[in-house]
């Protein structure tokens, strides 16, 4: 049996999965019949589902997308233009956490969530490391800090302005690396995954807007990902194996404060064309 699963009693001829297909792969039998995979479509089909999701009969079911796992999409969940707008410019990123943990079983949601954003042909690649451990996190952030010292020394002038600000802070015994954050995520990407960065930020960026939902804050940690490019001592303690590029950490934790406002930003740069 093929990838392809048409229920005959439900499906309407009507060829609307040959239409959506992106690879193109799928045709009805004889012109007009049920629908098929077209002789070695199998090797190509990518696992998207959209064939399965724009069925309106839900005819379709496909080996590696099986429709009983894929939902109906419930019209009463959508949200307005004005409730989409708010929710994502009320994101903001935190880094003053209360001193409690977060639940594994909400970190495992969260991944189980961000697993859902796009990736490119569908490869599906970003993989995670989760850190819980406070001292654990602390030993990063402070190989995090060596690492800056050693930039510092080599080229004090060409590296960013808060660098001493940072180092300085940590000496007496303030951390602006991790700061009180009680999970760093690592998301990462093989190098076969040619579009990986992108892929890695997407993941991200779905998980830490379903974060908020579930009362918790994020924080993109920025010079975590520096040591990582830089420290083969952060990217050994972290755990990326060799063959893994594409990278990003993001802290997690209970945020001490609300927000009230929606902070402007710069007017956007367009060209029409």
């Amino acid at each position: 049996m093929g990838l392809l699963i048409v229920d005959e009693t439900k499906c309407k001829k009507d060829g609307i999965c040959t239409r959506e297909c992106p690879m193109v792969i799928i045709k009805l039998k004889g012109g007009n019949g049920f629908p098929e995979m077209v002789q070695g479509g199998d090797s190509l089909c990518n696992n998207c589902g959209h064939c399965v999701a724009v069925c309106p009969n839900g005819a379709l079911s496909h080996a590696g997308v099986p429709i009983e796992k894929s939902p109906l999409i419930e019209e009463e969940l959508e949200i307005t233009e004005e409730q989409a707008v708010q929710f994502l410019r009320s994101r903001r990123s935190v880094r003053f956490f209360k001193k409690q943990g977060v639940e594994k079983e909400k970190l495992q949601r969260l991944i189980e969530i961000a697993r859902y954003a796009p990736s490119g042909g569908n490869l599906q690649p970003v993989e995670w490391i989760v850190f819980t451990n406070a001292d654990r996190i602390k030993e990063i952030a402070g190989l995090t800090v060596e690492w800056m010292r050693r930039l510092m020394a080599k080229a004090a002038r060409s590296v960013p302005p808060y660098f001493p600000l940072i180092i300085g802070a940590w000496d007496m015994g303030y951390n602006s690396v991790t700061w009180s954050a009680p999970v760093l995520i690592v998301a990462s990407a093989p190098e076969k995954a040619t579009t990986g960065m992108v892929d890695v930020s997407l993941a991200l960026s779905y998980l830490e807007l379903a974060a908020r939902r579930l009362g918790l804050g994020t924080c993109w940690a920025g010079l975590v990902e520096g040591a990582l490019q830089g420290s083969a001592a952060v990217r050994e303690t972290v755990g990326l194996a060799d063959g893994y590029p594409y990278h990003y950490p993001m802290m997690i934790g209970y945020p001490q404060r609300k927000y009230a406002r929606l902070p402007e930003r710069k007017a956007p740069r367009i060209t029409w064309k």
